[in-house]
């Protein structure tokens, strides 16, 4: 048996170094939602020219933009328990590789239904980017302004994806549209490859488990497998006793290897091994159901660590393995896929009566279906999303703030391209740069907001975003049915309402990992977006059908619901 005083190495050497390793993770988790969001944003452009190539009638046309938010809504929240279960690198670049492929293959549709079910397949591709993305983003900066300024970068690109992708689609649609599906897909595909290259793998050790993160600790070099709990805690002398159960269970054997499965007699002083099925917490008699945990710094360099220090290892605590451990809630998924498309269905139909017997029975369908997807959840002992993490102020702040951003703030400007095209003739290259002018100047707020961080709280700043998005929404009123082109007004509400959205994509992200515990930010990120694009499908449709007989009603039925979502998110948060 080895003694307290084992030799090993101190200072092992990184296969890369630490902060070279974490830039190279916000690179490639960067540019893959800045793809992810130009395939979203595409469509914007591309939307007349598609509805008449495939012969589309106006009152389906919703679906053509729908296609891509329905699958993320229904599956980012599966995707974020499969990232915590099996490894947030291996879901994110399958992600990836899916959605450069199927962007690819919706180049080559012919019907209104391929093309829609081609959207939906990129939804779902996205979902996995955006869940794993986030999560990838929390383990290579665990906390800080690091944390703060990667978080707003992150923003940053989903308001440049939002911005490029109707620019590639009008430039690209000059000669055909379907050329900026080609292009996205081919983007796409090389970027899971540079990902595969990049994002580094976790280290094993000899039987092959899951060494530990090269972030464990602030981003700091990992220890090697050979160290023990001696080299972690210098105070211990000689004669300490072992740590007691509470402490990370991988800390305590001085003969176990990296890859045992499980802990040696000695480890545990007698304590028979637990079997696979038993979680971090029956491992510790003194931490009771609720309890935090150990914090990163306590379990930096442990040869096992849990999941959200090691970017593809299988969780092992039930936090980490909300989805079952690796099996995806099919029952959710299904009942909040189907309960989101009843939701759509009804909203498209209300463009033609909103008092049809139809549209009632689906808005009664997805109100039951959303009541089964509650108590789906409620009953799984490992549901994808857990709701008793609505207790939060904070989570509830970010959840709430994701679904009015996507209501009010998507859903108009999704839009807005085909009205103004529609309704003043506008080109489609004139067209696409209104709409750089509102998401550029969201992506360069985005990038400025974390110099808010520390004056005001996310919360407000969400509010704030709210706010401004309203204020410039409003000069929009007029603009579509005006005898000639207001440009002034309608320039200067598109930056007043771009500044707003780079603030909410800004705090979004930031609020979503904060909200939750470090083993769960695949789970918040999943929840966050998931609210996102339930809003942003729903605004879409909504949008489409108040504007089918006045643009202006659609203008304020977006102000209206971002001064709702602005009381909304301050309700029980602190100032600071």
């Amino acid at each position: 048996m080895r003694t307290a005083h084992s030799h090993a190495p101190d200072t092992p050497a990184p296969d890369t170094p630490a902060p070279r390793r974490a830039a190279a993770t916000l690179a490639v988790t960067a540019a893959a939602t800045t793809l992810a969001l130009m395939n979203y944003t595409a469509p914007m452009l591309t939307l007349p020219a598609t509805a008449e190539a495939f012969g589309t009638p106006s009152s389906a046309q919703a679906w053509l933009l729908n296609g891509t938010p329905l699958g993320l809504a229904a599956l980012l929240l599966v995707a974020g328990a499969l990232a915590d279960a099996h490894g947030r690198r291996r879901v994110f670049l399958l992600g990836t590789l899916a959605l450069g492929v199927t962007t690819a293959l919706g180049a080559f549709a012919g019907t209104t239904a391929l093309f829609t079910a081609a959207r939906i397949a990129q939804g779902a591709a996205s979902a996995a980017i955006l869940a794993g993305s986030l999560g990838l983003l929390a383990d290579a900066y665990p906390s800080g302004r690091d944390r703060i300024r990667a978080t707003g970068v992150w923003g940053a690109s989903v308001s440049a994806g939002i911005a490029l992708g109707p620019l590639l689609a009008a430039v690209l649609s000059l000669t055909d549209w379907r050329l900026a599906y080609l292009a996205l897909g081919a983007a796409t595909l090389a970027t899971a490859v540079t990902g595969a290259r990049t994002l580094t793998p976790p280290r094993t050790g000899g039987g092959g488990g899951p060494a530990s993160t090269p972030t464990g600790s602030g981003g700091g070099p990992a220890p090697s497998p050979e160290r023990t709990a001696d080299t972690l805690a210098p105070e211990r002398t000689a004669g300490t006793p072992a740590p007691s159960p509470e402490r990370t269970a991988d800390t305590l054997a001085p003969e176990r290897t990296a890859g045992t499965p499980a802990p040696s007699p000695e480890r545990t002083a007698g304590t028979p091994a637990p079997s696979p099925e038993r979680t971090a917490d029956a491992l510790a008699p003194e931490r009771t159901a609720g309890t935090p945990a150990p914090s990163p710094e306590r379990t930096a360099g442990t040869p096992a660590p849990s999941p959200e220090r090691t970017a593809d290892a299988p969780a092992s605590s039930p936090a980490g393995r909300a989805g079952g451990g690796g099996r995806p809630d099919l029952a959710g998924a299904t009942t909040l896929a189907l309960a989101l498309g009843a939701l759509l269905t009804a909203l498209t139909l209300g463009r033609d009566g909103w008092l049809r017997p139809a549209v009632g029975v689906l808005l009664l369908a997805s109100a039951v279906l959303l009541a089964l997807f509650v108590a789906v959840e409620r009953r799984r002992k490992d549901p994808m999303i857990d709701l008793g993490l609505l207790q939060r102020p904070a989570f509830r702040a970010s959840t709430v703030g994701a679904l009015f951003t996507g209501l009010a703030v998507i859903g108009l400007f999704s839009v807005l391209p085909s009205l103004l095209m529609r309704g003043q003739g506008v080109a489609p290259l004139a067209a696409a740069g209104l709409f750089v002018l509102w998401s550029g100047t969201s992506f360069v707020v985005a990038l400025q907001a974390r110099r808010l961080a520390g004056r005001i709280s996310a919360p407000y700043q969400l509010a704030l975003g709210f706010v401004l998005s309203a204020a410039g929404v409003l000069p929009l009123l007029g603009t579509v049915d005006a005898p000639a082109v207001p440009w002034p007004r309608l320039m200067a509400g598109l930056v007043v309402a771009g500044a707003g959205s780079g603030l909410l994509n800004a705090a979004l992200p930031r609020l979503a990992v904060d909200s939750v515990p470090p083993e769960r930010a695949a789970m918040g990120s999943g929840a966050n977006n998931t609210a996102r694009y339930i809003g942003s499908a729903a605004g879409v449709a909504l949008m489409l059908a108040l504007s089918a007989t006045d643009p202006d009603t659609a203008f304020a039925a977006s102000a209206a619901l971002a001064l709702a979502g602005a009381a909304l998110t301050v309700a029980g948060s602190p100032r600071r």
